[in-house]
């Protein structure tokens, strides 16, 4: 992922040094295994520990010659430590390396975002709980509805990500197996007591069955959660983006004192950090589809994998954390305007009180079909003249004879429709 996109934790977790350095405390785990279970002599891994380091720009330039990054790596090692080295990587194969350290990476880039996630969410509920009763008008099809209130949507957002958190805890446990268990997964050059203990000093999971690579379902379900995720980031900031339009003005990113919305229109004050986010959105989600298409490897292992994960592991992690961190930003600092929304609220003059009207006719005894038909009726007049609903109901002799003008007023009351905000607060907030 470029720099403008990518924060310092992230970038760190898969630079060059990061996986080099995990390499090694693999090499060393497995070496201290060993030696506990008298493979290989005692000392080994200590003298590794205290003589080797990573170079990377050697390591590339032994890569130039062998074609091979683990050998590269590995004999970059045995330059800085010596003839005890030769002990390193004994019965184990390039896999054990490649696919506990990237393993090991997604689980770190996986920590990192449920710390942006704790985050978003702890924003969004502030939201939530602050507007919880400032009515705003429901869309369907982008056409007025009937009233929600600004809180509910945002709780609705703190649910979604709330699942979202749970997706990704599941996906970091999915993903968190180590494999120690040498050519085609057989164990037939390395004790599966090295794997055990490896896997207990990473903090992950023995990978119950391996062939010669950690099943790529496991890569799938991550990179799908990832993908879930940035589709929950892009419908925040698409919602977002609508509230912003000129014509609607609900609410409105921060706009900085100094900041510039246009080169040719000073006037300009455009949604760019949502409309960023569902470019990031489309670029996460496009990871999943190959992702899916790594399970079918070729028998126990082919390397048709390797270029797809070495560039979509930092690219959807990466792009993700710079996400989540943005929508935060921009739902911390959102601008919110409860006039405008009163303001659009009474656009239509009364009519999102139609299903009221309806139901109320109902009981009066109208079958639905004909309540319907004369609520109808009226609606459709007040859309084309822009006349109040109300009026038009209470002249219509239908209605009048049925429901006094008093009650029918009382049909028309905005408390109505957030009755219940309390119980679904409640109930979504509950812990």
């Amino acid at each position: 992922m470029i720099d403008r996109y990518s924060r310092k934790e992230l970038k760190n977790i898969w630079s060059d040094n990061n996986k080099y350095s995990l390499w090694l405390k693999i090499e060393i785990a497995a070496a201290e295994a060993m030696e506990k279970n008298k493979i290989i002599p005692k000392g080994v891994s200590k003298k590794v520990k205290s003589k080797a380091k990573i170079n990377t720009k050697r390591i590339f330039e032994i890569e130039k010659k062998v074609k091979h990054d683990v050998i590269a790596f590995l004999t970059s090692i045995t330059e800085r430590v010596g003839k005890e080295a030769k002990y390193l990587h004994k019965g184990m194969t390039s896999s054990d390396v490649l696919d506990t350290c990237f393993n090991l990476q997604l689980k770190q880039s996986g920590e990192i975002l449920i710390k942006d996630l704790n985050l978003l969410l702890t924003s969004l509920k502030k939201q939530a709980v602050k507007y919880k009763f400032t009515a705003c008008i429901g869309r369907s099809h982008g056409i007025h509805a009937e009233p929600i209130t600004f809180g509910l949507k945002m709780l609705s957002f703190y649910q979604e990500f709330l699942r979202n958190k749970k997706r990704l805890l599941n996906a970091i446990n999915e993903i968190s197996t180590c494999a120690i268990s040498g050519a085609v997964g057989t164990f037939a050059n390395v004790d599966p007591k090295v794997e055990k203990y490896v896997a207990k000093k990473l903090k992950l999971k023995v990978e119950p069955i391996s062939t010669q690579v950690i099943p790529r379902d496991r890569h799938a379900q991550f990179f799908s959660t990832l993908g879930i995720i940035a589709s929950s980031v892009e419908r925040l900031a698409t919602e977002i983006r609508h509230l912003q339009r000129t014509e609607i003005l609900e609410v409105e990113e921060f706009f900085g004192k100094k900041q510039k919305g246009s080169s040719a229109m000073p006037h300009k004050k455009n949604p760019i950090l949502s409309e960023n986010l569902t470019g990031l959105s489309r670029l996460i989600r496009s990871t999943v589809l190959p992702a899916m298409e790594n399970i079918s490897l070729w028998h126990e292992r082919d390397i048709s994998h390797s270029a797809v994960e070495r560039n979509i592991g930092p690219d959807s992690t990466t792009a993700l954390d710079f996400a989540l961190i943005r929508l935060n930003d921009i739902i911390k600092n959102l601008n919110i305007y409860p006039k405008n929304m009163q303001k659009n609220l009474m656009l239509t003059k009364g009519l999102f009180f139609s299903q009221r009207v309806l139901l109320e006719l109902t009981t009066c005894g109208f079958t639905r079909e004909q309540a319907y038909s004369i609520v109808q009726k009226n609606a459709m007049q007040s859309w084309k003249n822009n006349t109040s609903f109300f009026e038009n109901l209470s002249k219509d002799s239908k209605i009048s004879k049925k429901i006094p003008v008093n009650k029918l007023k009382k049909l028309f009351n905005l408390s109505y429709h957030s009755k219940k905000i309390n119980i679904i607060f409640n109930r979504a907030l509950k812990k």
